[in-house]
């Protein structure tokens, strides 16, 4: 039919292309079975010369193509295996593509195989379900319908069973008895078929009993002492068949599941047992089985079963821990053995006997009722043998006995004894006493009151399953003769290290180019890591970090060479040899100024603040003072001069007006009062102009009656009173007081309280004025 196609297109289309002029590849979008053989024909009338093709971009040899004509060349592809590729025409000149084409590949159904088989809740008959199977490409671009076509003895020509889009079909039909039976052979073929393509699979040929697959059985379980029987029966028991039993402890992973397999001929039931299993402990067991080449049936469903207690499974391991002797000679003794599974059932009566030596003569203490796991005895200093028996439902189950030495009785001991742990477990070694040992009990213990122990001949053991970050007391002890020697004791060994520990707070004291850090962490543990050191990270922003390392035994730092006004960050590792742990991140920032200058400078301050204040003080205060003090009047004043240095006694009359705290003891003669007229001028003596004053000034001493004031007064009327005059300065409006006349002179009465004067000061004319408010004041004072 192609070489047909292919013959029609080399002779139309000749006359065609002439016509048009056009280029081509045909056919298009061919679909061929994986593995079969195709031809593809390139039309090259639009250009001259040869051609060359290429699949999927790489050029395709010369010897797959031919030339039928001029304008026709033919490529021939065998055994083509690719599921999709591209086809194109090229001419050798222009190397342009004339046109292409794609070539799919499809495959037949595999592995076909079929089972006849039952319902799940059926009970049994004519197995009402049928299903194949196959493999088949699962990439296909389209939707593939399958369709199971079967045929047999009694049906020639195949028909149709069950049809799908997926590799399982199932046929259903509750008269599939009427279509197969237990008699004759069957063909089953699997037809695939899209719009493209249509295949089919190769024929599988099978008998109805090679497929059958019956129903699962039913199993029945017996535990006994050390073994469990399993039991079971199958629907098919005529004919001869295989099975199966899967068993394995309950909580186990599917990896320790064990199979027992086994063959039964015809009308025989399943019987099978299992050896060798753990005393009280659950079991899970399934059973499948299947006529001789048909396929296994499913498992039963499992059935769990508890074993019974084998009395060779019962591992006493009796050991004891003495104490010290009391005052009056008492141990105790604690005797401690492996605790029977609680899962075990039935009555156990544990019981201690107590024997002792003395004189080569045993004696029998009695026994003792005990608990589960432990019991206390108290014996006397002597060497004794405790003896352990285990009843279970009255008959005697096991029993064992250990030795308990005399106090000060010399034994041999272990020595050199080591300890490490790694990852949770726990290594002891130890060097062997000299005398000649059957062995070595360790055992240990985590709280004093729980112990564990085991049986060893080696000098080493390891402990695992140990409670993690947590102290063990371990203690070794040599066995012989029946006896015990003295135990070598390890203390407080952890089977795991910490880590350092967490981080409480990190504070930080920042300066201006420095700052003090410091921080606390949770309090060491028992199995806590040894800190060896202190990492202290610190810098600004995401910059580069910086560290200080800080011993171990320190928990604060000084950091210097920082930046004023900057924000950092910084945190604190702990490092161990377990491992190592972090604090937060603390934020701080720098201060501008360094915080150990400002309390000076402020202290400095107020006291330049207080200085002022007090000197402010101290001048308002004189300022005051001196605005109080009262200007003489110059119309109630008068001038005289001071003595010169002539005077021949070097004596004053007037008093220097430094010394004011001190009583005037001159007496001051005043003028006469003048009549009250008309200012008149005159000349004094040295001829200036002088001009009386209307209101002369009256100058009264303190100590004076009135009538001393009026006879001093007349008596010094005999004064010329003058203006004083400086150069060509304006008239002084104080009085003078001339010396006319001298008090002593002029026979008024005077004071002789005269002060000596200095040389310097004799010499030098002083001019001084007095004011009768002056006096005023000064005779209120004498007053009082």
């Amino acid at each position: 039919m192609f070489c047909f196609l292919l013959l029609l297109i080399v002779i139309i289309s000749p006359s065609e292309v002439r016509g048009n002029g056009t280029c081509d590849v045909v056919p298009k979008n061919v679909y061929i079975e994986v593995g079969s053989d195709t031809e593809i024909v390139c039309q090259s009338l639009c250009v001259r010369g040869k051609v060359f093709w290429t699949q999927n971009n790489k050029i395709l040899p010369r010897n797959l193509s031919r030339w039928i004509n001029s304008s026709h060349t033919v490529v021939s592809l065998r055994n083509f295996t690719l599921r999709k590729a591209a086809l194109q025409c090229h001419s050798e000149d222009t190397k342009e593509i004339l046109g292409g084409t794609t070539i799919r590949t499809y495959s037949k159904p595999t592995n076909v195989g079929c089972i006849w088989h039952y319902k799940k809740d059926s009970w049994g008959g004519v197995p009402q379900l049928f299903t194949c199977s196959w493999k088949h490409q699962l990439d296909a671009p389209q939707q593939i319908n399958y369709t199971v076509l079967c045929s047999s003895w009694l049906h020639a020509s195949y028909f149709e069973i069950c049809s799908s889009h997926v590799t399982t079909c199932t046929f259903k039909d509750v008269h599939l008895s009427n279509n197969i039976t237990l008699v004759g052979n069957y063909n089953v073929t699997v037809r695939a078929k899209t719009h493209h393509w249509e295949v089919y699979s190769d024929v599988y040929q099978f008998e109805p009993h090679h497929i059958l697959q019956i129903l699962p059985p039913n199993l029945n379980l017996t535990a006994f002492p050390g073994h469990v029987v399993a039991e079971w029966s199958i629907s098919a028991m005529s004919a001869k068949h295989h099975c199966q039993v899967k068993y394995s402890k309950v909580g186990d992973q599917e990896a320790s599941e064990k199979v027992l397999n086994t063959t039964l001929e015809p009308r025989h039931k399943g019987k099978i047992t299992i050896d060798n299993v753990d005393s009280c402990t659950y079991y899970k067991v399934s059973v499948r089985c299947a006529l001789d080449q048909a396929p296994w049936s499913e498992w039963s469903l499992e059935e769990r079963l508890l074993t019974e207690l084998r009395g060779s499974d019962v591992k006493l391991h009796l050991w004891r821990k003495v104490t010290e002797a009391d005052q009056d000679g008492v141990r105790n003794v604690y005797a401690m053995w492996t605790e029977i599974p609680s899962t075990c059932q039935g009555a156990f009566m544990y019981s201690i006997h107590l024997t002792a030596n003395k004189n080569v003569i045993d004696i029998d203490y009695g026994h003792t009722v005990c608990g589960n796991s432990t019991c206390r005895i108290h014996v006397d200093e002597e060497a004794h043998r405790l003896k352990l028996k285990v009843h279970h439902n009255e008959a005697l189950l096991a029993q064992d006995s250990v030795y308990v030495p005399a106090v000060g009785e010399s034994l041999p001991h272990v020595a050199n004894m080591q300890t490490s742990s790694r990852h949770g477990v726990i290594h002891v070694s130890w060097d062997a006493p000299a005398q000649l040992v059957s062995g070595y009990m360790v055992d240990w213990t985590s709280d004093g009151h729980r112990y564990h122990w085991m049986e060893t001949n080696s000098t080493s053991t390891s402990l695992f399953g140990l409670p993690v970050k947590t102290p063990h007391n371990i203690t070794v002890t040599p066995l012989f003769d029946g006896k015990t020697g003295l135990g070598t004791q390890a203390l407080h060994i952890c089977s795991s290290v910490s880590g350092p520990g967490n981080f409480i707070h990190i504070n930080v004291e920042a300066s201006d180019k420095s700052a003090h850090v410091s921080w606390s962490m949770q309090p060491q543990e028992v199995c806590g890591g040894v800190i060896f050191h202190y990492v202290v990270f610190y810098g600004i922003g995401e910059g580069r970090q910086l560290n200080i390392t800080v011993d171990g035994t320190k928990q604060e730092v000084h950091l210097k060479d920082l930046t004023p006004d900057t924000q950092y960050s910084t945190h604190v590792k702990a490092v161990a040899q377990t491992g190592a742990s972090q604090s937060n991140v603390k934020h701080f920032n720098t201060k501008k100024f360094d915080p150990r200058m400002v309390r000076p400078l402020i202290i400095f301050g107020v006291v330049i603040i207080v200085g002022v204040l007090f000197v402010g003080l101290c001048c308002a205060i004189q300022w005051k003072r001196f605005l109080k003090k009262q200007v003489p009047n110059p119309g109630l004043s008068s001038v005289a001069l001071w003595p010169t240095a002539s005077h021949q006694k070097g004596m004053f009359l007037f008093r220097p007006f430094s010394y004011p705290s001190e009583s005037l003891c001159e007496p001051v003669y005043i003028e006469e009062p003048q009549p009250i007229s008309t200012p008149d001028t005159h000349l004094d003596p040295t001829g200036v102009h002088k001009e009386q004053d209307n209101n002369p000034a009256v100058i009264a001493e303190p100590d004076k009656r009135p009538h001393e004031t009026e006879d001093t007064f007349n008596q010094s009327s005999m004064e010329s009173t003058v203006l004083l005059s400086e150069g060509g300065s304006p008239l002084s409006p104080y009085r003078s007081q001339g010396s006319v006349e001298s008090p002593t002179q002029s026979g008024g009465k005077e004071w002789n309280c005269l002060l000596p004067m200095t040389q310097q000061e004799l010499s030098t004319p002083v001019s001084v004025y007095v004011t009768v408010d002056i006096f005023e004041q000064y005779q209120g004072k004498l007053e009082k």
